[in-house]
């Protein structure tokens, strides 16, 4: 005997008679993991793209611009190559304790991918806390946004930076979180870290 019920039918033998089982859960849709998995992949890029086009404006607006300097100071007067180059090894260092998080999260460790991920998060702050400093410094001694062409310039590429960086620690953080309250999953993670990758060194 069938019955139908929504237009399914489950057959199910019990002794010599066939019944009709009705069952709640929904059929698997063919390839819809793969459809997920194309859209979360789509939207990165989406994403990264737009983060593309805004940094290669600013950059563009640097370039331009770092000649209008009012009669003001230019880069070489107020830049600290050594201190640029601190930052720029706390970047790199960052990136790298990041990546090694990544793998020890494919490598199912969960510990080891909470110690880098806690290192990341410090070199991070480091380097934020250091743009800051040169951001106060700069200030304090005059060289403000307002200066110049060249100043307004510097510190909108700069700051649009810093604020990536401080998105990048707060997305971080709750990746940290997760993982430590739920256990490893390798796609969350991974999907959370190439979008801290791109917000904190673009």
């Amino acid at each position: 005997m069938w019955l139908r019920r929504k237009d399914r039918y489950e057959p199910s033998t019990t002794s010599n008679f066939c019944f009709a089982r009705w069952s709640t859960e929904e059929p698997k849709k063919a390839g819809g993991a793969a459809v997920d998995k194309t859209k979360g992949t789509l939207g990165f890029w989406i994403y990264l793209m737009t983060d593309c086009v805004l940094f290669a404006s600013l950059f563009a607006t640097f370039m331009v611009l770092r000649g209008g300097t009012a009669g003001g100071p230019d880069g070489k007067d107020i830049f600290d190559l050594s201190f640029v180059l601190v930052e720029t090894v706390l970047l790199l260092l960052s990136s790298l304790a990041s990546g090694m998080a990544l793998l020890a999260a494919h490598a199912g460790h969960r510990t080891h991918t909470l110690r880098w991920l806690e290192a990341t998060g410090v070199l991070g702050v480091a380097f934020l806390s250091l743009e800051l400093f040169e951001f106060s410094t700069l200030v304090a001694e005059g060289h403000s946004w307002t200066q110049s062409a060249f100043l307004s310039s510097y510190f909108g590429l700069v700051g649009t930076h810093g604020l990536h960086i401080f998105a990048g620690l707060l997305w971080l953080g709750g990746t940290w979180l997760y993982i430590y309250k739920r256990g490893l999953s390798g796609r969350l993670y991974e999907q959370a870290y190439h979008v801290y990758d791109v917000l904190a060194f673009p």
